[in-house]
């Protein structure tokens, strides 16, 4: 999406529309109250007769408006003033882009950067509205013979009402709209199909998105008889019932002015289809198991985002990717596996696979020598019982690291919620066979999954999310989020910021 930033007067400005917020039963904003003056009253007076309910979420076309420079005027309501938190806005937002998409508009101005959001400044507004915009012209219809018209909508400008916050305003402008079009990478993964999104497929992916970077994103691709030699054999073992071969996908950026600045590495669950295994899903819903890939789809995608903000940081993406399918070949409950890391698993559930292709590529970060380690899967239904569709879970062996991702949740409203990883909780996991199982038992279920994979973290901060709840939504919205592409982005800008302070003091 083009964007750009103005402070003149919006009743001046030549647009196909211009979107406008107001509250209910509260005075107009001072852009709004501009406009108001410029156009005979014309927003007071609709608001006055009932003709607008300002409620939150409602939109309301003006086909004509007197006095005003742009062909149509929307009004968008946000609720009433002292409710206007960053839900709240989000909402009006996604509303007010939802409408547009379906007009026959190329360009817009939006006044939103006003809006009186508590501890909001206006480049994270600027921000918001941007990824707001790349949801809204968002299309998964490549598979529909007649699919409807494409968005036409390819310019935004954001009225700013002081001079003073331009910079900003452009600046988290460009932030959102670089975590949108992330996002949107990350929910076409998603959203394909397990026979064209496979573990060949997402490794294609990568390799395009490194072709696109023009030397600043480094991908190498490890197939099967790498992964052999290597010695990745849970991963290797939860792909030996599908005929679609595994992969191991790497991609390095350089950003930092230090090339041997230790990386901080994102880690996904790349399961491209999870039939269960030999430990078979019921059939009902079983087709979302395509959605099992969406922690590989979010690093992907927050690769994309940061290709389109470049930090300075040196960061590394591995995706683990693999197809959990029964065959003759098929790992079998109470299969005894090695892992990369020396570790003997005890298989007792080959539908609890996500762990055992996330342990191995958790060995594989180690050679990076990472500042920090972050993996990122759907691992766990249990996960949906604790905290519902709205926040990601979150565990980690390091508190600060812990308090990093809840801060940069809050910061790009994708948030999450820290579970405790006692070690009361490992012995869950205690086998009689082998070093540990890879299922604790129905108490707990998330976390113990995530103490199975701190065993597998023990030389580097880490921290795991889980996924299952806030990838995708189910029924008539079935489809990808592309969450939590605005938290992991958030999350490495973070760490560029840090970088920069530790800089000036020294």
């Amino acid at each position: 999406m083009e964007f750009s930033v103005q402070t003149a007067n919006p009743a001046k400005a030549e647009t196909a529309c211009l979107v406008v917020p107001v509250f209910k039963d509260s005075e107009l904003l001072p852009a709004v109250a501009k406009l108001d003056d410029a156009s005979e009253r014309l927003i007071g007076q609709l608001l006055e007769r009932g003709d607008f309910d300002a409620a939150l979420g409602n939109v309301q076309m003006i086909p004509f408006a007197p006095g005003l420079g742009a062909e149509r005027l929307m009004l968008v309501g946000l609720g009433k003033r002292e409710k206007c938190q960053e839900a709240a806005f989000i909402k009006a937002l996604d509303s007010a882009f939802s409408a547009l998409v379906k007009l026959p508009l190329d360009d817009i101005t939006i006044a939103f950067t006003d809006v009186p959001v508590e501890n909001r400044d206006c480049a994270w507004k600027a921000r918001m509205v941007l990824e707001a915009s790349q949801r809204g012209i968002y299309r998964f219809d490549r598979f529909k013979t007649d699919p409807a018209p494409a968005p036409s909508l390819k310019h935004i400008t954001l009225v700013v009402s002081e001079s003073a916050n331009t910079e900003a305003a452009q600046a988290g402008a460009r932030i959102g709209n670089a975590i949108g079009e992330g996002a949107s990478l990350a929910r076409t993964l998603g959203n394909l199909p397990g026979n064209i999104c496979t573990p060949s497929y997402l490794a294609e992916q990568a390799q395009e998105l490194g072709k696109s970077a023009k030397g600043d994103l480094e991908v190498e691709i490890l197939d099967e008889e790498a992964l052999e030699a290597l010695g990745a054999n849970s991963l290797l073992s939860v792909g030996r019932g599908s005929a679609e071969p595994t992969r191991l996908i790497v991609m390095k950026y350089y950003g930092a002015d230090d090339s041997e600045e230790a990386p901080h590495v994102l880690v996904g669950k790349g399961i491209t289809f999870d039939s269960g295994g030999i430990s078979l899903k019921p059939g009902e819903g079983m087709d979302e198991m395509k959605f099992d890939m969406c922690g590989a789809a979010s690093v992907l995608g927050t690769a994309k985002a940061i290709l389109g903000i470049k930090p300075k940081l040196n960061l590394v993406f591995v995706v683990a990717a693999a197809e959990n399918m029964p065959d003759g070949h098929a790992t079998k409950p109470g299969d005894i596996i090695t892992t990369l890391k020396g570790l003997s698993v005890e298989v007792l559930n080959t539908d609890a696979e996500g762990r055992l292709v996330l342990c191995d590529a958790l060995t594989y970060t180690e050679r990076f020598k990472p500042a920090s380690v972050v993996d990122i899967a759907t691992l766990t239904g249990a996960a949906i019982i604790a905290l519902g569709h709205h926040a990601t879970g979150l565990l980690s062996n390091n508190d600060d690291l812990a308090l990093d991702l809840l801060d940069a949740g809050e910061t790009a409203w994708d948030r999450a919620w820290h579970l405790p990883l006692w070690d009361e909780y490992q012995q869950q996991l205690e086998s009689n066979f082998a070093d540990l199982a890879n299922i604790g038992g129905r108490p707990a279920g998330t976390i113990t999954a995530a103490c199975f994979l701190s065993r597998f973290a023990d030389n580097f901060p880490w921290a795991h999310l889980d996924i299952a709840g806030t990838a995708w939504h189910s029924g008539k919205q079935k489809g990808a989020t592309g969450r939590p592409v605005g938290l992991l982005t958030q999350y490495l800008m973070d760490r560029e910021n840090d970088v920069q302070v530790e800089s000036s003091d020294t």
